[in-house]
């Protein structure tokens, strides 16, 4: 049996929003996770983004939806997996 460390043995089971580090982690995954929609969506329709004026093609809008949830799943493994900080 291999014994538990002190950094196993120690860590505090905290919720999602328990943190403002985790609600703010959390609240990003969430708006990359719409951008990214927005992005298929817009690449979907072949449309432009408002902003920049680029013409989105379809292979575009799914590149910018992969991007979007791939930001989107860091940030929320962070938000779920990390601890606070060393303030507390």
């Amino acid at each position: 049996m291999v014994p538990m460390t002190s950094s196993t043995a120690n860590t505090s089971d905290r919720g999602l929003l328990d943190t403002r580090f985790s609600i703010g982690a959390a609240a990003i995954a969430a708006v990359a996770a719409l951008l990214g929609v927005a992005f298929a969506w817009t690449g979907y329709n072949g449309g432009m983004l408002p902003v920049l004026g680029l013409e989105l093609s379809i292979l575009t809008g799914m590149i910018g939806l992969l991007f979007g949830f791939g930001i989107a799943t860091v940030a929320f493994v962070a938000a779920v997996y990390m601890e606070p900080g060393f303030d507390q």
